[in-house]
């Protein structure tokens, strides 16, 4: 079977990213007959100077036909005083809500050689290993009504509304249920139900999905009290699921934990089982071309594709099992690095990886 890809590399530091990612999967597919066809188009910024759009209609139609999109980074300040309508970020809207990429999986995870790079001490942070899943279409970004109106007097108000359907709770929850499955068998609901009533429905409906899920144990936990644990007792969780805006503010939180945002992939998955998979980090246009990007975040989301979209589980513990072998040897890239650590470029990073894949 051939496997689609739309390569959507993007701004900044995105084509110097993907470009790595690429080896891997030409490695993958040179030394164990992984079947790919890549197709790469412009998104974002770089879409909007080559067509007046951050996502061309070629560009959402090959999203459309793929089986997985592997995006770098968009945005940058060139573009910044863009109408919101034009802005490259608005590409990334426009890619969930046409592609139905309802869940976003971030993982965060401490590598053992780098403990120490955590704000944290490494005592609380050596073996973290946590999966957000974020509800990524529905809640507080998206309901209507929303807007700023005039109330006379000089007085203005902005509205923005938080609703969710019992569909759009269950089938997220579903999504952190079996993940949780394959894992340590626990599901961490994040809520604020003690005086939000949509997020109230929202436990009530991680309930009655549970019941589906014998072998899995779900708690709740108030986002408040979610936060504070995060960086108090981080260890205690294995899958977090929430709502769109709490799982915005709490991933980031998490991702800090483990020292560098330059190591942290994402999916973003339909209902199909397609997906796009990208980085946490931006674009970084201020070291865009010099080759100090970090690529090992492109080069994990590539794991988390083979995973979730290809049904190729074995590849995907092979690259981050790579992507281990290469920090346990030393391997650092400038947002990694310590005191007198030699310094790899994003080339060199990459390289490494794909020498670990075939060692």
């Amino acid at each position: 079977m051939t496997h689609k890809l739309a390569i959507l590399p993007g701004d900044g530091i995105g084509p110097d990213i993907v470009a790595e990612a690429r080896k891997v999967l030409d490695a993958l597919a040179a030394d164990h007959g992984l079947a790919l066809e890549l197709e790469e188009a412009p998104v974002g910024g770089a879409a909007y100077d080559d067509s007046g759009h951050p996502l061309p209609d070629a560009t959402l139609e090959l999203a459309r036909a793929a089986d997985a999109v592997l995006l770098g980074a968009v945005g940058g300040p060139q573009w910044e005083a863009l109408d919101y309508s034009v802005r490259p970020e608005r590409a990334l809207l426009g890619l969930r809500k046409e592609l139905g990429l309802f869940a976003n999986l971030r993982p965060a995870q401490v590598f053992p050689e780098l403990a120490g790079a955590s704000a944290l001490k490494p005592e609380v942070v050596s073996g973290i290993d946590i999966m957000v899943v974020r509800e990524l279409t529905g809640g507080i970004y998206f309901g209507e009504p929303r807007g700023v109106e005039e109330l006379g007097d000089g007085r203005r108000r902005g509205v923005n509304t938080l609703v969710y359907d019992s569909d759009e709770i269950e089938r997220i929850a579903q999504v952190a249920f079996d993940i949780a499955g394959k894992r340590s068998g626990r599901v961490c609901s994040v809520d604020k139900a003690n005086v939000l009533e949509s997020t109230e429905l929202w436990r009530e409906v991680m309930e009655q999905v549970s019941t589906g899920y014998p072998g899995v144990e779900l708690s709740h936990m108030y986002v408040d009290n979610a936060a504070m644990q995060l960086v108090r007792e981080p260890k205690q969780f294995d899958v977090v699921v929430t709502t769109n805006m709490f799982g915005d503010i709490l991933s980031d939180e998490a991702s800090m934990l483990t020292g560098s945002i330059g190591l942290l992939p994402s999916a973003s998955l339909n209902q199909e089982g397609g997906g796009m998979y990208e980085p946490i980090h931006g674009s970084a246009p201020d070291i865009a071309g010099t080759g100090q990007a970090n690529p090992l975040a492109t080069i994990l989301s590539v794991a988390m594709m083979l995973r979730y979209s290809l049904d190729q589980g074995e590849l995907a513990e092979r690259v981050e099992q790579a992507v281990s072998r290469v920090l346990a040897d030393g391997w650092r890239t400038a947002d990694i690095a310590g005191a007198g650590e030699r310094v790899a470029s994003t080339g060199e990073m990459g390289g490494a990886v794909v020498a670990a894949l075939r060692g």
